[in-house]
């Protein structure tokens, strides 16, 4: 019998895909907003493409700030672009 593999939606392209492919954006209890690439940090979760095309589409829709339950300043979406292209940068070694 085939393992479940988990899907979940992305907010920029509203595409399903395995869990794993996507990367997860928490915000903590606190209220901070940030990547969680390893998918395990406290908090509510909200699943995006790797990608600046989806992170993009997710701002402009307000897609992210509805589902983290947060106005999100865009401050923190250029930090997340910029751990976005940190974080791809280090998958290719």
């Amino acid at each position: 019998m085939p393992k479940h593999i988990p899907e979940r939606q992305c907010l920029g392209c509203r595409e399903m895909k395995p869990k794993a492919e996507l990367v997860r954006v928490v915000r903590s209890p606190e209220g901070t907003v940030s990547l969680d690439l390893r998918g395990k940090a406290p908090g509510r979760g909200a699943y995006i493409c790797p990608s600046a095309d989806c992170l993009k589409k997710a701002q402009r829709s307000k897609a992210l700030s509805r589902s983290l339950g947060v106005e999100i300043p865009p401050a923190i979406f250029e930090a997340l672009a910029a751990q976005m292209e940190a974080a791809d940068g280090t998958d290719n070694g």
